[in-house]
């Protein structure tokens, strides 16, 4: 009999999906979010998503941060569709001997991080639990015609993203293996780690220009995100520049690390992973700066549906791999 680690959690979802009556949707189940047409135009945006202590608070993370954490994992998902997150429902699972000041400081940042993205936690449950949960549950509205999918990448569009990778990556193998980093780039590791960032306000803005064919968050990594668009748009990608942080590659070097496996493998980096259309380049490059965003041209779309990254003269196959319970280790 099959095992949640030997299926994992994608095989486990696609075994839930078959067996679930679903309506028609305007998103795909599986998407970054969920969505029900409620009429107008309007589509009813959710989005669920849960920390667990052992497997998503690395070492030295506060419970004001994991609390925060929690929120921005589920921003995340909105801005990869355009989406304004407006309220949350939030779900605690504590163990019984949970001092009251720790669920305080839980509180303080569950709301730190709503108000940070401009939506409230307005309500909620809380269990007795073996170990802290907290499953946020995200509701906001969008006319169906601005969702952007993961699918609808042709060949021919700009692959491109919203920020630098292998930060996350290289600050959980210093919290992890105590390997050796200067202080200044480890306080850039460490707050990649315990202070991530939804880049929602280059959501909303790209979604209201019309420039992206598809778009996904790249918090299981940026290799798996890419993977989710090939499918889900039947297209390939080549990769001519790897977003790599200039930190991480001084990381790396130093403790004789493979950036390319930090910056393409590592995950939790909460960055959006778009294709653009080329017409609609330079539109949208200056809609993202006016919002004090950035967007990096990292490849193209190719018809072929095969992954490749140019790198350092090789030609590397980008595997389909990232974070994933169950099969993942912390």
């Amino acid at each position: 009999m099959s095992t949640m680690k030997k299926l994992g959690e994608r095989k486990a979802i696609e075994a839930i999906r078959q067996i679930l009556s679903l309506p028609r949707m305007p998103i795909p189940f599986g998407d970054d979010v969920s969505g029900l047409e409620i009429g107008r135009n309007l589509v009813a945006i959710l989005k669920t998503d849960m920390l667990v202590k052992e497997t998503d608070v690395p070492p030295t993370m506060s419970f004001w941060q994991a609390g925060r954490k929690a929120v921005v994992m589920n921003i995340s998902d909105f801005a990869a569709k355009g989406v304004k997150p407006i309220a949350l429902l939030v779900a605690l699972g504590v163990p019984a001997d949970f001092l009251k000041k720790d669920v305080e400081q839980l509180a303080e940042g569950l709301n730190a991080g709503a108000r940070e993205y401009d939506a409230y936690v307005i309500g909620g449950d809380t269990s007795e639990a073996s170990d802290l949960v907290i499953s946020c549950s995200l509701f906001g509205l969008s006319k169906r015609g601005l969702l952007m999918l993961r699918s609808g990448a042709e060949p021919g569009d700009i692959l491109a993203v919203t920020g630098l990778f292998g930060k996350t990556a290289a600050g959980l193998k210093l919290l992890l293996e105590n390997l050796s980093v200067s202080s200044t780039i480890g306080k850039v590791f460490l707050d990649a780690v315990l202070m991530p960032q939804a880049r929602l306000n280059e959501g909303l803005v790209l979604s209201r220009v019309g420039a992206v064919s598809s778009s996904i968050d790249s918090s299981d990594g940026l290799a798996w995100s890419l993977h989710e668009i090939r499918r889900a748009s039947n297209v390939g990608f080549i990769i001519d520049y790897l977003p790599v942080a200039t930190e991480v590659l001084r990381f790396a070097k130093r403790n004789n690390v493979d950036p390319v496996e930090l910056a393409l493998y590592g995950g939790e980096e909460y960055e959006l992973v778009l294709t653009i259309k080329q017409r609609m380049w330079k539109k949208a490059l200056r809609a993202v700066k006016q919002v004090g965003g950035s967007l990096i041209r990292i490849g193209r779309v190719t018809e072929e549906a095969e992954m490749i990254l140019h790198w350092e003269g090789r030609t590397i196959s980008i595997e389909p791999r990232g974070w994933e319970h169950f099969k993942s280790g912390k």
